[in-house]
């Protein structure tokens, strides 16, 4: 088929804090189904918008291949989820205009997220790089505040131009508020986005990313993103909604599959 939208799906096996953890089972339904059935929610609507999981591992193979779902075996060797992104498009042989990098470990992203990626990108094909952020409510800005005294990199936000293109991320909350009691009084919402752990790219974008080294800020922020932004490379930010679903980043650890279960309960699956 030709696959001019590819959503990657990097699964990694051999995760250091929680082997094999994607297959392990969140109310019943091992993980990688979950993030399966997003991207393929996803991706309706879109013609030549293919979905494929990329593994190091044989075990996810074969799990893969007895339900149907497209599956890559890669190296041991690829040190991120983008590298391994690049080896399922080579080995492949296809040449995808757009490419959404889904993590393995990320059953709790809503399907709209992905959707909305790729809705930014068919809408102008010229984008580089679109990732999504959400504007917080000031409860979850006073919530991320007292996280931060705990665990001062956690939670990513970030400040955009007048046409929706990232000036900087940061894991300090940007930006700051003078005069913050009369924005509560005025503003439904707060100033600060919040940034999603969620990328879209180009190819040439993604081959560019992977060529230039480790950027300065980068480093001393521990965000990738910020890679493009020191190279001149323009980062499109989409705002998105979790309509009410409780929101959680990816599944680190046996104590998460607890947290999806209790969010899934409560508000209900995704698919």
């Amino acid at each position: 088929m030709d696959t001019d939208i590819l959503i990657a799906i990097p699964a990694r096996y051999a995760s250091t804090r929680f082997p094999g953890k994607p297959l392990a089972k969140i109310a019943g339904k091992e993980m990688l189904i979950r993030v399966w059935e997003i991207a393929a929610k996803a991706a309706e609507g879109f013609s030549g918008c293919r979905a494929v999981i990329a593994t190091e591992d044989e075990r996810i193979v074969s799990f893969c291949q007895e339900r149907n779902m497209e599956c890559v075996l890669t190296s041991q060797s690829c040190k991120t989820g983008t590298d391994r992104v690049r080896e399922v498009i080579s080995k492949l042989n296809i040449s995808p205009r757009f490419i959404v990098n889904l993590q393995g470990d990320n059953p709790m992203c809503p399907p709209w997220f992905v959707k909305a990626l790729i809705e930014a990108y068919t809408k102008d094909n010229a984008l580089e790089v679109v990732t999504p952020c959400v504007r917080m409510s000031w409860e979850e800005l006073s919530q991320l505040r007292e996280s931060k005294k705990l665990t001062p990199f956690s939670g990513t936000t970030a400040v955009v131009d007048k046409d929706g293109y990232a000036i900087w991320f940061s894991k300090n909350i940007i930006p700051a508020l003078r005069k913050e009691d009369g924005l509560r009084e005025s503003e439904e919402k707060s100033p600060v986005l919040r940034h999603v752990g969620l990328y879209g790219y180009s190819h040439k974008a993604l081959d560019a990313f992977a060529s230039l080294p480790e950027s300065y800020y980068e480093k001393l922020e521990g965000l990738e993103q910020l890679r493009f932004l020191e190279n001149g490379m323009k980062v499109k930010v989409v705002e998105v909604d979790y309509k009410g679903y409780g929101s959680m980043s990816g599944v680190d650890s046996p104590e998460d599959i607890i947290r999806a279960e209790a969010l899934f309960a409560e508000h209900g699956e995704f698919v």
